[in-house]
């Protein structure tokens, strides 16, 4: 069994079967593990909804803040943007069966077999994998439950900036939310900076890119993640950057993880934004 973890496809569907079709991805055997961000942005966000739904148990997903957005937009929670492009899955006739599908899908995931995890953004440094896996799971069991709307019109928001045990109520799930699915950069104090997207060596004196900052986190565990396309495909500190910025006409890469050494495979992307 070949295992590939795949960075953001943002709706870029014909990217996503080119490299499929590279790696010889069979889906009688072989698994395709996302690091979130299906869709927005790129032309075909439903038909890569409606191909990750189909490969069943062949397939791990993690949400990320687009697919997030995904969610909240159909909800009535937020208004749309000018650059989404979500109205392919909006206005299908299976639009419901997708949403529910995407609300349901985890915000981490880990393997003990392979020492092995995916988010979307990343970790915070005060948290362990296991850590990581809990706090994860009070998202989810928000989500996927009957005040899952509460939660979409309450997650939005830069704060708080710190992680405290004593988090409570929506606070709580947003610091979570915010860490898996949009963190880039800490400053000194542990704080975390939303606003801050560009690559690492440009940002602002005293701030650091999550994986560099000691914590927690063994190094015996890889982490893979997206949400990252200015710093495109990087590995650091066992944490590795699967973003190579597809939908800006980069690349769409795919990792395989269940050989000894990591085998890394991308394809050239047309540019859609």
């Amino acid at each position: 069994m070949a295992i590939y973890v795949i960075g953001d496809v943002q709706g870029c569907y014909k990217s996503l079967q080119k490299l499929i079709k590279n790696i010889g991805f069979k889906v009688t055997s072989d698994q395709l593990w996302f690091c979130g961000d299906l869709v927005n942005r790129g032309p075909h966000s439903a038909d890569v909804l409606r191909f990750v739904m189909d490969l069943g148990d062949s397939a791990k997903c993690v949400l990320g803040n687009h697919d997030l957005n995904l969610l909240a937009v159909a909800n009535g929670t937020r208004q749309s943007k000018n650059l989404d492009t979500l109205d392919n899955i909006l206005e299908a006739p299976d639009s419901l069966e997708m949403l529910n599908w995407l609300r349901h899908r985890p915000l981490f995931y880990r393997s003990k077999e392979y020492r092995t995890c995916i988010v979307h953004a990343g970790i915070y440094p005060a948290w362990s994998i296991g850590k990581t896996k809990k706090l994860a799971a009070e998202v989810q069991q928000v989500l996927r439950s009957s005040d899952y709307k509460v939660f979409l019109e309450k997650m939005y928001g830069n704060y708080p900036v710190y992680w405290e045990k004593t988090l409570q109520g929506w606070d709580r799930l947003r610091f979570i939310t915010n860490v898996l699915t949009r963190i880039r950069y800490l400053d000194s104090s542990g704080a975390l900076d939303l606003n801050i997207k560009c690559s690492p060596g440009k940002q602002p004196p005293g701030f650091q890119p999550w994986y560099a900052v000691d914590g927690k986190r063994k190094a015996s565990w890889r982490v893979f993640y997206g949400h990252w396309s200015t710093l495109g495909l990087h590995w650091q500190n066992n944490a590795i950057c699967l973003d190579s910025g597809c939908l800006w006409g980069g690349k769409l890469t795919a990792a395989r993880i269940d050989t000894e050494k990591l085998q890394f495979i991308s394809n050239s992307c047309p540019k859609y934004t």
